[in-house]
Formats: C-alpha cells, sequence, structure tokens
C-alpha cells in the first residue's frame, strides 16, 4: 500500500526554529515522538511526552554526543520493510517502527567560514545524523525523511493538510532531497580536508539554485548555483540574467588586475574589455576608457575599482548599460544612477576568485587551476638590443594585464595607460592584430607611440613587422617559440623593444 500514517518520529535537529510547530502537530495527532538531547529538551519544555532515545536503546549518550543513536534499535525500526520477515524481526528483537524522521545535521560549512579552529570544525562533522538520513532515504518505501529545516514546511504541510499520511511520491521525493543534503554535506567535508588538492577530485555540490530567467538564449533554461551575497550588494536593477553573470564574473578577472593603485575603468562587452583605463582620477579613466570604442559600450559592464563619484556617475548616467560594478557609490552617485530603475548597481566586497575552475566537455567536466598569475615589470626578460623606456615598461605591464582577459587570439595596443584598441577570438594572430589597428584609426586613435600585447608567442616576424608599420614601439609577448629569433630580428632591425614573460594566457 503506497500511502502510509505517521504513527512514530524520531527527531534530531541542530536548529530548532521552526520546530515547534511541527512537534505540536505531532503530539496533537497521538504520533510516538523520540529525541535526543537539546531536542528532546526543547520538546519536553513545550509540555509535550517525548521518549527519550537512551530508553529506547538502553544506552546514554556518549563520547560527548559522539554516539546517541548509532544502534540496532532505532536503524532496526528505520530500516525495516514493512513486511513480514522484517516486521517479524523487529517483534522478536523489540523494536519499534519508527515512522518519520527529521534531522537537521550540524552546520559544518558555517563553522569552517566562521573559525579556522580544526578542534571546532571537526566536530561539527555529523555522524548520527547522517546515518539516520541515509537509513530513512534508503527505507522511502516506508518512512518519511525531513532533512533539513529547509524541509520543515514541507512535514508541515502533510500534518496539516495530509492528516500525517504520505503516499509513494511524497516520501520518494523526499528521499531525493536526503541524499542530495547527505551527497552535499559530504562533499563539503571532502573540499575541507582536500583544500591543498591533494587528490585531483572533482566534487563540487552547491544546494541552493538560483532559476534564471533564461539561459544564454530564451529557448535555454537556466540556475545559478552560489551566493552572490557573499561577493556584492545589489543596490538597485532588475533580476541579474545569465549573460549578465558571465560578463560580471569576467568583469571581476580583468578588475582584480587593477584592485589597487590609480583609479580604473574597464567597459566589458560579451566577456571582452572594449575600454580599459587607468588614470589620476576616477573621471578621467571613465572617460579614457569609453573612448576606446564607444560604439561597443552600449549595453556593456561597467567596473572600477573606486568608489563612484557623482561626476563620474553624471556622465556614466548617459550611457544604456546593463551593470555597474564598484566597491562603493558616493549616496549622490547612487541616488542619480538608482533612478533609471533597470539598471543594475552592484557594490562588490572583495574580487577574490575560486582557485579552481570548471567547464563541461563532452559526457563529463575538466577542472584546471584559475589563471591567477600576473606579470609586473619584474617578470619581463628584455630579448632586443633596445630596452624599453620606462614609460613603455608601463604600458606594456597594462598591455600584458588586458590581453590575459581577452579571448585568444588576441592583441591589445595601449598607450598612455589607455587601452586604445584590441583584436580578439580571431583564428590568425595576423587578424587580430590588422583588427585593432583598423579599430584604433577610426575611433581616432594615432596608433603611433602606442605598446602591443599578445597573449601567445609570434611564429612568425609579420605581426612585428605589420605593427611597426602602423607606429608600435614595443611588444611584450610569452616567447617560447623555435622561431622567436625571427620575430626578435625584425624588432632589432627596426629598432623597436620586446620583452617575454615566459607565461602564456590562452583564454578560449
Amino acid at each position: 500500500m503506497s500511502e502510509r500514517k505517521i504513527k512514530s518520529a524520531l527527531v534530531s535537529v541542530y536548529h530548532k526554529d521552526g520546530l515547534g510547530p511541527i512537534v505540536d502537530s505531532l503530539h496533537q495527532q497521538g504520533v510516538t515522538i523520540y529525541s535526543t538531547g537539546g531536542t528532546e529538551t526543547f520538546i519536553r519544555d513545550r509540555g509535550i511526552g517525548v521518549v527519550p532515545v537512551e530508553d529506547l536503546t538502553g544506552y546514554p549518550s556518549i563520547l560527548d554526543g559522539r554516539v546517541k543513536t548509532l544502534h540496532p534499535k532505532v536503524h532496526g525500526g528505520i530500516l525495516a520493510r514493512r513486511e513480514p520477515e522484517h516486521l517479524g524481526q523487529l517483534d522478536k528483537y523489540d523494536i519499534p517502527e519508527i515512522d518519520l524522521i527529521i534531522v537537521d545535521l550540524y552546520p559544518f560549512e558555517e563553522t569552517v567560514a566562521n573559525t579556522e579552529e580544526e578542534e571546532l570544525i571537526i566536530e561539527k562533522i555529523d555522524i548520527g545524523g547522517i546515518a539516520l538520513i541515509r537509513a530513512a532515504a534508503k527505507n522511502y518505501r516506508d518512512v518519511v525523511i525531513v532533512p533539513s529545516r529547509d524541509d520543515y514546511a514541507t512535514i508541515q504541510n502533510v500534518l496539516d493538510q495530509k492528516g500525517g499520511v504520505t503516499n509513494l511520491m511524497d516520501r520518494r521525493n523526499l528521499a531525493r532531497r536526503a541524499f542530495a543534503v547527505s551527497s552535499h554535506y559530504d562533499t563539503a567535508i571532502f573540499n575541507y580536508f582536500n583544500e591543498d588538492g591533494g587528490l585531483p577530485a572533482f566534487k563540487v555540490s552547491e544546494m541552493h539554485a538560483t532559476p534564471l530567467r533564461y539561459g544564454e538564449n530564451p529557448h535555454q533554461k537556466a540556475s545559478f548555483f552560489g551566493s552572490l551575497e557573499g561577493m556584492f550588494t545589489k543596490l538597485n536593477g532588475k533580476d541579474i540574467s545569465y549573460n549578465n553573470l558571465v560578463d560580471i564574473d569576467a568583469a571581476v578577472g580583468i578588475m582584480r588586475e587593477f584592485e589597487s593603485g590609480d583609479p580604473a575603468f574597464a567597459i566589458l562587452k560579451h566577456t571582452n574589455a572594449c575600454g580599459m583605463a587607468v588614470r589620476k582620477s576616477q573621471l578621467e579613466a571613465w572617460e579614457a576608457a569609453l573612448a576606446s570604442d564607444n560604439v561597443s559600450a552600449f549595453g556593456g559592464i561597467l567596473i572600477t575599482n573606486k568608489p563612484v563619484e557623482l561626476s563620474t556617475a553624471q556622465e556614466i548616467d548617459k550611457l544604456f548599460y546593463e551593470v555597474l560594478i564598484a566597491p562603493d557609490y558616493t549616496d549622490a552617485a547612487l541616488e542619480l544612477l538608482s533612478k533609471k530603475g533597470k539598471r543594475i548597481l552592484l557594490q562588490y566586497h572583495h574580487l577574490d576568485q575560486q582557485t579552481r575552475s570548471f567547464k563541461t566537455l563532452l559526457n563529463g567536466v575538466v577542472v584546471q587551476d584559475t589563471d591567477l598569475k600576473t606579470e609586473g615589470a619584474e617578470d619581463f626578460t628584455v630579448v632586443t638590443d633596445r630596452k624599453p623606456t620606462t614609460e613603455e615598461v608601463t604600458d606594456l605591464v597594462f598591455a600584458n594585464k588586458c590581453a590575459k582577459h581577452l579571448k585568444s587570439n588576441t592583441i591589445a595596443l595601449v598607450k598612455d595607460g589607455q587601452m586604445i584598441s584590441m583584436g580578439c577570438g580571431q583564428t590568425s594572430r595576423v587578424d587580430s592584430l590588422k583588427q585593432a589597428i583598423v579599430k584604433a584609426k577610426a575611433f581616432g586613435f594615432d596608433v603611433a607611440g602606442s605598446v602591443m600585447a599578445s597573449d601567445a608567442f609570434f611564429p612568425f616576424s609579420d605581426c612585428v613587422e605589420i605593427a611597426h608599420d602602423a607606429g608600435v614601439t614595443a611588444v611584450v609577448q610569452p616567447g617560447g617559440s623555435i622561431r622567436d629569433k625571427d620575430s626578435i630580428a625584425a624588432c632589432n632591425e627596426r629598432n623597436m623593444a620586446m620583452v617575454t614573460t615566459g607565461i602564456r594566457h590562452f583564454k578560449h
């Protein structure tokens, strides 16, 4: 028979909030309640009769509470199939049937987030609770499992609306939730022990999905697994979309390179920076970033490393954009920008990035270390006869950071702390360079005196020759080609400076 009436329940939870009405309903319906420790006290304090688990097992809670419910008289009553053979064994060993398990696990993740004291963390690894969850979920055909306080409302509905009667689908749905809870919990524990990457294992779990309006396109469903609140405070605007999230992630990546220092502004479109500049004032940084490509900036994602000032906000407000991200906003700036209700305004708490990156491929997933390497002038090796000037070195560092965050093959042209153009996502590096030069000239920039960054080496001298003809004076690239000497020689012939970094930043 698929319908089961709840006649007995074992309740053992960490969080008691929301539990009161449930035990009240259980009591009103004549359900026998078993419990332990603090939960038992909580129930008793409500004037409700409760059977201590130690009375059932004949053993007290031992080992500082590590062992309470791990006993055949508990798990036998949960795991027994409601059929003659199993019920006969329960009767033989005087084990009561237990129809409902309500568990809320020790807060392991919260403890890890709030302390580094290992002893406290280890004690928040729940053993008995997990065993109860798995046992009840395994026997879902006969037993109801409530694996988390997030499911209190579900059992409350069963008690109040269905008189404590569940059908097979009810129990199976809760069993699915139970295994989601237990697998997530185990994943969190594994990742804590594997934080040094000792095992090359792929373990990711997120319990709470945020439904998105749709995915990359309207016909695709999508959800976000994560906590935006951990990184941002949303101050204004419509719901964040899938494409917004992808662009925000890219924006955070590039601004991480400029988190400290002079005011910086980046404008991104489809994950690529179409404008990037560093200046002595925020307004100047914004104006220079916009000037890089004021066409692509329309509908873009904006990010800065300094609190948004009113003077900057007044200029930003003239542009249609999707998202603006900053560490803070002055009151006047926020008031102005919030007048357009759909524009998303985010205040970031930090720009930390995950140390590992994941991507679905074919019928699996690839995982890699996130590219967190950033080269400074000290990482440059001069390979040409002419050394770059101090000004060129500053621009080369800037250009190299820009190129790192553009899609391969990429070329970034920089002049005086401003990315004056870029070419990216091309199948040929020559095409990327030609694209960058054409764009620079289209937006009124003089390429003469600029520097060039490439995300990969030059297997031929053609890019150096084209860049020189356009006026580029210095180049930064990873090096490592068996024909490095060709591009180095081309630089020497043209009195150009070239530095290598030894680090490649492909971005597919």
